[in-house]
């Protein structure tokens, strides 16, 4: 299969047109020519990546003010995140998305970090958590797996590589995947709200009252990381804007209608779910389909039918949901290896006839993998180890969001004439002080997500560490800061052995902002 990737060589060849509309990283003119997402593709694929369903029985465990929490943090959070990004990636439309925005706002060694902090949480997502919820849905509604069976690590092993080669498939086809996959989500979400007040006229609701939703404290450290980790993303689909038909005009709209989307996907399925299922019955590998099962009920005799159904249909939009990640992640982490930020050329490199990063693709898939067999030997229930590796993959996502808020607010003050389809319509200052409440709030979702219980005695509370995440506070810190030593490790290793295709690369960023903003290259600070 042949690959390829830029050299200084075949950018030099390129007329000074070419360059100036080239990718920064180097991704070639036979890469641009297939332009297959357009406005309909760009708002699936961020429903079918974004709107994480397999999260909503865990942040529903909080209780009601989980509802609360989620209003009031998309309010103050996913609104002043959107408009951020829906400038941003209307602005910045080349392939790679954050690694080519952090690049150019602090240079090419914090793009390399801000890159592997946003690609590995996938993988890690996929294998450690995702194909736990899958195993537990088929094992309880379909068929029985026998836990730490063959068949068990057969079927997490299935799932995750059914995941990666939807990916590797060429985007003109494989883009129709996570489509059909956020489809099948509205509809099923849709079907189980219908089912719900169903449900509630012929046998009532659980007893909510007025006070159940009083925010308080303790619900704000617990849900807030889990908020913002299902309302990150909606700036990924620039990942593969290099392949969008017009990115400066879909882009802000995808970003809007899609978060609109999602945070009423949020807020309706949570406050179905604490209607039917009392708080200490709801676990985070099953809450949903306890709820659904609940209120199934309706069914009569067809309940069971129907709860098989459902849950195969699960199963393919949690396999869906990660393959739209992967389509994403992967690609930008391969225009951070064709630039000299990860193991070089060996990885940013795409297959000719797909257009698709297989090489990095095989990889997710590996880390997937080996991190799925890294889960299944923690102790604990398949409910605590979801719990464990959730909180990993938040920490890793939340980490590279205090490199990238920052990034898109200085890309509005670096490159202030930068043609902007859409403008938030405030000063800098303004859009300085949204830049300031976002990290805020990434920051405090970080801390707690690799710290858990260490704020809560400074308001006086208490923490049952392992009643809460059934494992050892020990157990916990040794997976989650031992993952993120690894994930150090790895980024400096593979920054390092690109050193030799960063000495041969030409700094297109430079080519593309001097053409753009018509000022002298030499002028421009170099961003290598």
């Amino acid at each position: 299969m042949e690959l390829w990737a830029i050299t200084r060589n075949e950018a030099e060849r390129k007329s000074p047109h070419e360059r100036r509309h080239a990718d920064p990283v180097g991704r070639t003119a036979d890469a641009q020519a297939e332009r297959t997402l357009g406005r309909f593709d760009i708002f699936f694929l961020l429903i079918a990546a974004v709107v994480s369903i397999e999260t909503l029985g865990q942040v529903s465990g909080f209780g009601a003010e989980t509802f609360t929490w989620t209003v009031i943090l998309s309010i103050f959070f996913l609104i002043p995140y959107g408009l951020i990004f829906a400038e941003t990636g209307g602005a910045f439309t080349e392939e790679g998305g954050i690694y080519v925005w952090v690049r150019r706002a602090f240079g090419r060694a914090t793009g390399a970090i801000a890159s592997l902090l946003t690609w590995v949480t996938q993988p890690v997502w996929v294998g450690g958590a995702m194909s736990f919820v899958a195993t537990e849905t088929w094992n309880t509604y379909v068929m029985p797996l026998k836990s730490g069976s063959p068949v068990d690590y057969l079927f997490k092993f299935v799932f995750i590589w059914l995941t990666v080669t939807a990916a590797i498939i060429s985007l003109k086809r494989g883009k129709w995947i996570p489509t059909a996959g956020a489809i099948a989500k509205i509809v099923f979400l849709a079907f189980f709200l219908g089912v719900t007040i169903v449900y509630g006229f012929v046998h009532g609701f659980t007893h909510l009252t007025l006070s159940s939703f009083t925010p308080t404290v303790a619900g704000l450290l617990g849900a807030t990381p889990l908020l913002l980790f299902s309302f990150l993303g909606f700036e990924s689909s620039n990942s593969a804007a290099g392949e969008m038909k017009n990115p400066g005009r879909d882009v802000p709209i995808s970003v809007a209608r899609s978060a609109g989307l999602a945070a009423a996907c949020y807020i309706l399925p949570i406050f179905a779910i604490l209607l039917v299922v009392p708080a200490d019955k709801i676990t985070g590998i099953s809450g949903l389909f306890e709820a659904v099962s609940t209120v199934y009920s309706v069914f009569g005799s067809a309940a069971g039918v129907m709860l098989t159904i459902s849950a195969l249909l699960f199963c393919f939009i949690l396999m869906s949901q990660g393959s739209a990640w992967m389509i994403i992640s992967d690609r930008m982490q391969a225009m951070a290896a064709a630039d000299g930020a990860f193991f070089g050329g060996f990885f940013g490199r795409f297959h000719k006839g797909l257009g698709t990063p297989v090489r990095v693709n095989f990889l997710s898939g590996v880390v997937a993998t080996v991190f799925m067999v890294a889960a299944m030997q923690l102790s604990g229930t398949s409910g605590a180890i979801f719990g464990v590796v959730l909180s990993i993959s938040i920490s890793t996502y939340l980490l590279s969001y205090l490199f990238v808020v920052p990034a898109a607010v200085r890309l509005r003050t670096r490159y202030p004439d930068m043609p902007r389809p859409f403008r938030v319509p405030v000063g800098i200052g303004g859009f300085r002080a949204l830049g300031i409440l976002c990290f805020f709030w990434i920051l405090l979702g970080s801390w707690v997500a690799i710290f858990p219980g260490t704020l809560e005695p400074l308001f006086g509370l208490k923490y049952d560490f392992e009643g809460t995440w059934g494992v050892s506070q020990a157990t916990f810190e040794a997976f989650t800061l031992g993952t993120l030593i690894v994930l150090l490790a790895l980024g400096l290793v593979g920054y390092w052995r690109g050193a030799s295709i960063r000495a041969h690369l030409v700094d297109e960023t430079v080519d593309v902002m001097a053409g753009e903003l018509g000022t002298d290259p030499e002028l421009v600070p170099s961003e290598r």
